[in-house]
Formats: C-alpha cells, sequence, structure tokens
C-alpha cells in the first residue's frame, strides 16, 4: 500500500496548517501514521490521492448518507449554483427545508439554522438560559457537544468527574455553570438538581457517538425525561449526529421521549456545512427577531446548503433505508464477534441503526467509563489492517461507523473479509 503523496502532502502542510489538517481527529494522532489526503470519492468508495481505494464508513462522520455525490442531490446543488452562491438575504430553500424539519420532529413548531452543530448547541443552551432564567447546565461525561467553551469538558476527554476545563484558553469560569453527570446514572442527575436549583438544562446525546456507540437504557432515559419535567428543567437533545440517521426524524422518537430544544447536524446539510435547533414555540419565540435572545449568522440559510439539505431529506423519506441498515448492522455485528471469538480477541459491539462500533474490552460498554477500558493498542492494530484491505474507518476507538445507502453487497463482503484479517492481525500482534 503505497502513501507516498499523503506523506508529501502532509509534509508540505504542516508549515502553513496546524499538524496539517483543520480538525484534530484527521491527525491520526491516536492511531498514528500519517494522514490519508483524499482525493475525491463517488458513491460508497473515496479514493486518497495516491489512488488507494477505500469502502468508506466514514461518511463524513455521517453526513453522505446516500453515498458520495447522489446524482440527484448532485443535480439540484447544480441547478441552485447557477442562481448564485450567497446573498445575504432570506431564500425559499430555507422555509422548505424548515418545514420538512419540523415536520419530522413533533413538538418541533419552528427552526433556526445554522452552520455547524456546534454552533446549533452554543445557540440551544443560550436558548435556555433565556427561557427559564437560570444559569446552570448538566451534560454527561464522554458526550460531545461541540467546541463552545461552556461544553468543552468532560468531553471524551477523561476529565469526567469535576467540571475542570478539557482545553488549554478555556477559563474555570467559563465551565462554572457547567455540570457533569454519568451517561445512564440518573442518581448523578439527581444529585445535582436536589443540590443546586437555578439549572436552565440537561443537554444529552440519545445515542452517544464520541464515546463510541453508546445507547442509553430504557429506564434511564424514561427517567431523564420524566426527572426534568418535574424539576422545571428543559431537556436538550443533541441529535447532530443522530438526526436522520436511524429513522427519518430523530432517535429520541425511536426511544420513546421527546425533548424540549433539538439540536441537528451533518445529515440535515446532506454534506455542506448546516446546523439548526428548534422547538415548541414558546421557547423558540424567545429567538430574535421574536425575542431577546440573540443568535445570527451571515452564512446561515445558505442557499446552496439549504439545497442539498432538502434534496437528501426528499431522497431519504423516498427510500426509507433504516430497515436495511438495520439488516447490515445486524449482520457486521455477528462477523466482527465470530471473527474475534475465532482468533481469542476481547470485544463488545454497540450498534444503533447505521451506527456501530466495536470496543476492544472484556467490559459492556454502558458510560465513558467502561468505554475507557477499551484496549487502542489493538484498535491500532485492526484500524490499519482495515486500511491496507481497502476499508475506510474513523481513526479512533471512540468514533462510531456509519452506514450509507450506496453501501452495496460486494462492499459489505469485502468489509467483512477486512475485519476476518485485521483481527487474525490483532490477534497475532497482542498474543496474551
Amino acid at each position: 500500500m503505497k502513501l507516498e503523496k499523503s506523506i508529501e502532502l502532509y509534509t508540505k502542510g504542516k508549515r502553513h496548517l496546524v499538524g496539517a489538517v483543520n480538525s484534530p481527529v484527521r491527525a491520526f494522532k491516536s492511531v498514528g501514521g500519517v494522514p490519508l489526503f483524499i482525493d475525491r470519492a463517488k458513491g460508497s468508495k473515496i479514493i486518497d490521492v495516491d489512488g488507494n481505494e477505500y469502502v468508506d464508513m466514514v461518511l463524513s462522520y455521517g453526513p453522505m448518507i446516500l453515498g458520495h455525490r447522489n446524482s440527484v442531490v448532485e443535480k439540484t446543488i447544480k441547478k441552485y449554483l447557477k442562481k448564485g452562491y450567497s446573498f445575504g438575504a432570506s431564500t425559499r430553500g430555507e422555509i422548505i427545508l424548515a418545514g420538512m424539519v419540523c415536520d419530522a420532529f413533533p413538538g418541533m413548531d419552528k427552526v433556526r439554522f445554522v452552520n455547524s452543530g456546534t454552533e446549533a448547541v452554543l445557540s440551544a443552551i443560550r436558548l435556555a438560559r433565556a427561557f427559564t432564567g437560570k444559569d446552570k447546565i448538566i451534560k454527561f461525561a464522554g458526550c460531545y457537544h461541540g467546541h463552545s467553551d461552556a461544553l468543552l469538558v468532560a468531553a471524551g476527554s477523561g476529565l469526567a468527574t469535576l467540571s475542570i476545563p478539557g482545553s488549554k484558553g478555556v477559563p474555570e469560569d467559563a465551565v462554572k455553570n457547567t455540570l457533569i453527570a454519568e451517561f445512564n446514572n440518573i442518581d448523578s442527575v439527581e444529585r445535582h438538581l436536589a443540590e443546586n436549583k437555578d439549572i436552565a438544562a440537561v443537554i444529552f446525546e440519545p445515542i452517544a457517538g464520541n464515546m463510541g456507540v453508546v445507547l442509553p437504557t430504557q429506564e434511564f432515559i424514561e427517567e431523564l425525561r420524566e426527572l426534568t419535567k418535574a424539576s422545571g428543567v428543559l431537556l436538550i437533545a443533541d441529535e447532530v449526529m443522530t438526526g436522520f440517521r436511524s429513522k427519518f426524524g430523530g432517535a429520541q422518537e425511536l426511544l420513546g421521549i421527546e425533548a424540549d430544544i433539538t439540536c441537528l447536524g451533518k445529515v440535515v446539510g446532506g454534506g455542506f456545512p448546516v446546523g439548526a435547533y428548534g422547538a415548541r414555540n414558546e421557547i423558540m419565540e424567545m429567538v430574535s427577531p421574536l425575542g431577546d435572545m440573540y443568535q445570527a449568522g451571515t452564512l446561515s440559510g445558505n442557499p446552496i446548503a439549504m439545497s442539498c439539505g432538502i434534496a437528501t431529506l426528499k431522497e431519504l423519506k423516498k427510500r426509507n433505508p433504516y430497515e436495511d441498515f438495520e439488516k447490515t448492522a445486524a449482520f457486521l455485528e455477528r462477523v466482527l464477534l465470530d471473527a474475534a471469538k475465532e482468533n481469542g480477541v476481547d470485544l463488545q459491539i454497540n450498534r444503533f441503526g447505521s451506527m456501530i462500533n466495536p470496543f476492544f474490552t472484556k467490559e459492556k460498554v454502558v458510560d465513558f467509563k467502561s468505554a475507557q477500558t477499551s484496549d487502542t493498542k489493538k484498535f491500532k492494530t485492526f484500524f490499519w489492517k482495515m486500511i491496507e484491505n481497502g476499508v475506510f474507518l474513523p481513526p479512533s476507538q471512540f468514533e462510531s461507523w456509519f452506514l450509507g445507502t450506496a453501501m452495496s453487497k460486494r462492499d459489505i463482503y469485502k468489509v467483512r473479509s477486512a475485519i476476518q484479517i485485521a483481527m487474525k492481525a490483532v490477534a497475532k500482534k497482542h498474543k496474551k
């Protein structure tokens, strides 16, 4: 496997880019080696600058759910490109996409489009504070909600018990109103609510995706909703990763709950920079220009991004691929577990709809602490063997794999073969 051109670009990139990347996970720091530089993609395949072709299970960390350069989506984008790129004024596309999103989420009357998931979440937090008149928020250790100061604490970083900033440059004062609870542990939420009377909101990922795929228990999720309602605390669902991924709508509905505010991103933009936050009228009417909670963005509702989101959601609704995703994920789970058992490798699999994640551990993964029992050295070996055998994975033990509609049976069997080879390599290199 040749990576000469990726190495060359990495070397050049270090001169003017920080670590030669614009997002840290692309640096491949957790798995070692040189980051791959991608040249092009089509359908289920992604091709690097050296010409190596991979079945893509990163899918831009979720948004390319229809595969790369889907013909219907691409045709729509080209049509809108001819009209102009950005106007700094309202367009019809914003209204169309807003209607589609609100129709897909029960209890959401209005939505505001922004440019990223991070922006959606920080706006939702500000909105919750404006609506309740309170300052504190509760988040869960290991859940990632973007890189805004108040939420960059215990964000899959290991700083999982105290409100200590998870990054240099974040003042302690920025996180003093952020309380940390444990995912799947309702007692940890109850303690905060009992000790603090000025909590505006609890923010959570219905399915955690940045400590690996971690599912809530039904008891936990139901009690969380009941507890927040009883306490007059807003519940914010960060569905940036899960929105439109496991059903046409949100994971909340599959879990049988309804949050007060929902944050979206990734799939809703179809690969363009789009985020969103939405809620019922009485909450959203706090937002400027209707209310006093200010939030704005020059490129928010960009017409090209809106067109891509509209086309993507229309295709998803038409295809309804979610049952097929479930079958494919179940198949890959069996392949992973069989390969691990055959080679004497400790492995746990968590999956939800079109998201799946293997953990190299004996322990069942239910929260950030148990996720951290994973053997990251084994994952590193597994990752590079998968790459060598033509499967592109997220370069982290703690990132979800994603399925897309463009994945063919041949692709699935290629992934199966790569898994079998990679698991043998793990067993050979990491003998007990």
